[in-house]
């Protein structure tokens, strides 16, 4: 597939190819109408998911390629969670409501996230040797699919674990010489600051 490769411009030397930037602006689109709490989110986030599987299989990133399943599951679980809620968790508007985990249930994730982490960042560095960061790629990864199970939730804890991947992304990037991922990841960084705020007020809002 040549026209992936196709360089559009570079930045700060570093070529930013075709597939770099649709990939880039699908991902964009689908936290920007999540943060808004509008339900095409999941048909963008369909799209989006193909991106990442053709973006990852042309740059032989097998490891991220073969979750792009897990999180298509996640994606069809949300989007039926949101459109078909049962009756005590649906909005005035229909929808399924913003609610939040309770601190059990939260010290629980963050006990999970991190033994998968490690169980997952040392099976990467025994198969793929080459990762420069296996234990700091694995995170980010758990902590996306953790992120987007919330979100198929509609927890507003999602927004929480979303700011904390933005983070940890900007300076895995930033670790290897990226320069356009840092942007997009800082772009991330701004529409969740902005969702937290927002799904908050719809939490208060739905639950009185």
């Amino acid at each position: 597939m040549d026209w992936m490769n196709y360089t559009l411009f570079t930045l700060g030397g570093a070529p930013v190819l075709l597939i770099d930037l649709v990939s880039s602006l699908l991902g964009l689109t689908c936290v920007f109408l999540a943060g808004r709490n509008s339900k095409y989110n999941f048909w963008v986030g369909y799209l989006y998911t193909a991106a990442l599987f053709l973006l990852f299989w042309n740059k032989n990133l097998y490891a991220s390629l073969f979750l792009q399943p897990i999180s298509l599951t996640i994606n069809i679980i949300g989007h039926w969670r949101w459109t078909h809620p049962k009756q005590d968790e649906a909005s005035s508007k229909g929808d399924l409501k913003v609610t939040q985990l309770g601190w059990a249930q939260r010290i629980l994730g963050i006990v999970a996230v991190a033994l998968l982490s490690v169980l997952w960042g040392w099976m990467l560095y025994k198969l793929f040797p080459g990762d420069p960061h296996p234990y700091l790629d694995t995170v980010v990864t758990v902590l996306i699919l953790y992120a987007q199970l919330l979100s198929a939730l509609k927890k507003w804890d999602c927004w929480l674990v979303w700011l904390v991947v933005n983070i940890t992304q900007i300076i895995l990037h930033v670790s290897v010489g990226h320069v356009f991922m840092p942007i997009v990841c800082g772009l991330y960084l701004v529409n969740g600051l902005w969702s937290l705020a927002s799904w908050w007020k719809l939490y208060k809002k739905e639950n009185k």
